[in-house]
């Protein structure tokens, strides 16, 4: 074996389950943020992680309102979870740019993409700082499905966002 570097086993380890972090803005809209990295915690409570660099303004929007939905989106809008990832929601409405139709998610002023496969809702319980980036620890409030999307993963180090097949 030969010594490497992180972003390197990155791309060995490849594929990597994809999320969007949908959050809520100030004005009450909804912003999305891809993120490549989360992971469940318990069944019992019900909890899961994910990881965030500590410049996003997502989690900023997490820290100051307690509140978000992680969904697995589905092959359909592929393209347009990369473009969430290539831009920040603070002065950008990402959802308008790349024409991404939304749909309402019960009990909650956080849209989701309406190809979703999966939607966990959750509220925050603590996040803890991990270099340059923080771990968000969530308590999960609600999960929903749709067998009919096909999800998507990252691959080769996060820079092509498709399916497994």
């Amino acid at each position: 074996m030969n010594k490497i570097s992180l972003p390197q086993a990155s791309k060995l380890t490849s594929p990597n389950p994809v999320t969007l972090v949908c959050t809520q803005k100030p004005d009450g809209s909804t912003n999305l943020a891809t993120v490549s990295w989360w992971t469940y915690l318990s069944y019992n409570p019900n909890m899961i992680a994910y990881a965030m660099a500590k410049t996003s303004y997502s989690g900023e929007m997490v820290r100051n309102n307690k509140k978000v939905i992680l969904t697995i989106p589905g092959a359909a809008i592929a393209d347009e979870v990369m473009g969430c990832g290539m831009s920040t929601g603070r002065d950008t409405d990402k959802i308008a740019k790349l024409g991404i139709e939304m749909q309402e998610v019960p009990n909650s002023e956080i849209k989701i993409p309406l190809h979703s496969r999966v939607a966990i809702k959750c509220s925050l319980k603590e996040f803890i700082e991990t270099g340059d980036h923080y771990l968000y620890i969530c308590n999960v409030e609600d999960v929903y499905g749709n067998e009919q999307e096909e999800a998507v993963f990252a691959w080769n180090g996060y820079s092509q966002i498709r399916p497994t097949k």
